[in-house]
């Protein structure tokens, strides 16, 4: 793809070099949007996996300089920046950081550029911890967030533990009422379910492997969906493409792929 990709963050400065070179520019990433701040350090992950492939993580999140991002005198500059996307996309993730200011800006923010025309992509990737276990907070911020909503790219599992859904079609319908168009269900190792169009179709997964580690086993679906969308494949097809990636993804430790590795698909 030709299109600049922005990662949007407030870090620590004594990571700011290294998320702004690095790895992040050998994968094409641009970080004019990374602000700093000083005297911060870093949030940080931490993902055990078994010898399936199953991750547990370790988040230490209270002190990360990315929950005041939309908090800091820059955050101005955040905006300007993601006004200029063709596509933005963020999770759920991404709101249980913010405080209520926060989120505040930053959904306002995301109902002006999808007026001016910018896709809007969301995954609620639902983290109980994240929300400090309170679902009533964060279904109230989730359902202002799915009023903003162009592309949902649920996990089943998530969706499940969150709003009681029984089934896929259960999540697709709930989604449906917010008036969001195109609607992806992940649920591993099974079809997606894409709903768009006023159809529904499961998409199998190509090849069932078994994963090494399935840390960015979501993240890699919805990149590969994205980005196949945005190269102007069909819904169903973009789906078969997530499900081609991820399977790459989670043949590897870690969230990216050797280069050596990436190089071959």
């Amino acid at each position: 793809m030709s299109e600049q990709r922005d990662r949007v963050i407030a870090v620590g400065e004594a990571i700011v070099e290294l998320v702004r070179g690095g790895d992040a520019a050998a994968e094409g990433v641009a970080c004019d949007l990374v602000l700093r701040t000083r005297g911060r350090l870093p949030g940080l992950a931490l993902v055990d996996t078994d010898a399936a492939g199953t991750r547990q993580r370790h988040d230490w999140r209270i002190e990360a300089p990315a929950r005041e991002l939309f908090e800091l005198p820059e955050w101005g500059r955040v905006a300007e920046g993601v006004s200029k996307a063709k596509l933005v996309y963020f999770s759920g993730i991404t709101l249980s950081l913010y405080s209520n200011i926060g989120i505040g800006r930053f959904l306002a923010l995301v109902e002006m550029v999808r007026q001016q025309g910018v896709k809007v992509a969301f995954d609620g990737n639902f983290r109980p911890r994240g929300w400090r276990g309170d679902l009533s907070r964060t279904r109230t911020v989730f359902m202002e967030a799915l009023k903003r909503v162009d592309i949902a790219l649920p996990a089943y599992d998530d969706e499940a533990v969150l709003w009681g859904d029984p089934s896929p079609e259960a999540t697709v319908a709930r989604l449906q009422a917010f008036g969001i168009p195109e609607i992806v269900v992940k649920n591993g190792p099974n079809s997606a379910l894409v709903a768009s169009g006023g159809q529904s179709e499961f998409v199998p997964v190509p090849e069932v492997v078994v994963p090494v580690d399935a840390t960015a086993a979501g993240d890699s679906f919805n990149a590969g969906y994205l980005a196949a969308r945005l190269s102007g494949k069909a819904p169903a097809e973009a789906a078969a493409a997530a499900h081609r990636l991820a399977s790459q993804v989670i043949r590897h430790r870690g969230a990216l792929m050797p280069r050596a590795a990436a190089a071959l698909h």
